[in-house]
């Protein structure tokens, strides 16, 4: 950690020496451990301490972009000067609204002490105890457990002087008999937030139920959506339509629809990074301020994230969703989705379930097939179950699905009280807030020998 005063000081003694009509600095700072377990034995720590430096300059209304992972002065200087030659052999973009200009920004808690300072050994130690817990019921696991901390700082010719520290701790697991498996996870910006024994318990149990799965006939059934599952389906929703250039462009799910009822009305999703519940963070690449911005409520279309580029095609206003420059090509992206929970207690959410499936996650998800109509397949993993007249009866063997997820949302039936974080966007700066969800109508395409 470089620490505010004294990053800012050095971002804008490099700044001072730009001859481009106007320039930007970003720094993205990051101190990075990970310890990675299987077959019930930590096989790697990994420690890396790094940055990028990224700089966008600007000629009239060209635009040029070059990045170091130096913080020496002469290099900072030079990749500078490189920004700027690239802008000059760069095409005019007559749309480039310039730069963003200063604002305010949302007093944010982003970083713990205690996460930070998270050494190898605390991990291990840790690790340990989940191994224990799988160890006792005669079953083997794996996963990765990851500890961070860093500082994003930006700078710009136009006043923009932003700074902010993170840190974040992440894990997940699976748990794995002869013939099955089960699956937990979650993040937060606070390891004291982290049950990690409730965790294992909970991937020991799926383990445990899904033993000598069964086989289940594809086709189109009730669905328990479990956090981990609606998290996977969001960040493809959020992929192919929640961002502006799939809007704009029309390809999104969500374009020509504006106004119009798509969902269930028991549906509400939005983009909200100012939420100190969460992985909260109070500005976007550009250093414009994050706002919370309604995607989907209560079933109705309601629009999508923008940077500054995007607002001026769309003529309105950056919503504080940029992506740094090296990937602003992509548009507007979310990295904070949040699908908004019900009323209904998650314990009682299989008790109203007559014949259906429960899905822990999905893997190999596609959402590109039809991105129009927000169609997506791919695999149920780690914990699928037969739910009849409100119980779990046995584990089934994994299914893939086809389906419109927005036609599947119209059949909601019930959304839980509870949420869970699940991690996005590197878990740093972003994650989905999550509920599980009661579908009344899911289509199966296909089923599996395992």
């Amino acid at each position: 950690m470089i620490g505010r005063e004294k990053l800012l000081k050095k971002l804008e003694s490099v700044l001072a020496h730009s001859t481009a009509d106007q320039t930007e600095i970003v720094y993205i700072g990051d101190e990075f451990g990970l310890t990675r377990f299987a077959n019930s034995f930590i096989h790697q720590n990994v420690y890396e301490n790094n940055c990028r430096v990224l700089f966008r300059s600007v000629l009239g209304k060209r635009v040029g972009v070059a990045s170091t992972n130096s913080l020496v002065d002469a290099d900072l200087k030079q990749t500078l000067d490189n920004s700027i030659e690239i802008a000059r052999s760069q095409a005019e973009n007559p749309k480039f609204p310039g730069l963003p200009k200063a604002g305010k920004y949302k007093q944010l808690t982003t970083f713990d002490k205690a996460t930070a300072r998270c050494t190898p050994m605390l991990r291990a130690k840790t690790v340990q105890k989940v191994i224990a817990e799988a160890t006792r019921n005669g079953f083997t696991i794996a996963g990765a457990y990851s500890t961070s901390s860093g500082e994003i700082a930006i700078v710009n010719s136009r006043g923009v002087r932003a700074y902010q520290p993170i840190t974040a701790a992440a894990i997940n697991m699976v748990t794995m008999s002869d013939t099955s498996s089960g699956y937990a996870s979650v993040v937060s910006r606070r390891i004291s937030d982290i049950d990690f024994k409730a965790l294992a318990k909970t991937a020991v149990e799926k383990c445990k139920l899904s033993q000598n799965p069964q086989a289940l006939e594809p086709g189109e059934y009730e669905v328990i959506l479990e956090p981990a599952a609606v998290a996977e389906v969001m960040e493809w929703l959020n992929y192919t339509g929640f961002g502006s250039k799939s809007f704009q462009q029309g390809t999104s799910f969500l374009a020509g629809r504006i106004g119009r009822k798509i969902t269930s009305e028991k549906i509400t999703i939005y983009d909200n990074a100012l939420d100190p519940k969460a992985i909260a963070f109070p500005f976007d690449f550009e250093g414009v301020p994050k706002k919370k911005v309604m995607l989907i409520d209560k079933g109705v279309a309601k629009g999508v994230v923008y940077d500054s580029m995007a607002a001026i095609k769309g003529k309105t206003k950056s919503t504080g969703h940029a992506l740094p420059a090296t990937d602003s090509a992509a548009g507007a992206f979310g990295l904070n989705i949040v699908v908004a929970p019900g009323k209904t207690p998650r314990a009682k959410m299989i008790s109203g379930v007559k014949r259906g499936i429960l899905v822990t996650r999905f893997h190999y998800i596609n959402g590109l097939i039809d991105t129009r109509n927000s169609i997506l397949t791919g695999m149920t993993r780690d914990g699928t179950f037969l739910i009849e007249n409100g119980e779990i009866k046995y584990g089934i063997k994994n299914l893939r699905f086809t389906d419109s997820m927005m036609r599947a949302f119209k059949s909601t039936v019930a959304v839980s009280k509870e949420s869970q974080l699940v991690g996005s966007g590197g878990n740093s700066v972003g994650c989905d807030s999550v509920p599980t969800i009661h579908l009344g109508s899911f289509k199966f395409s296909g089923k599996t020998e395992f």
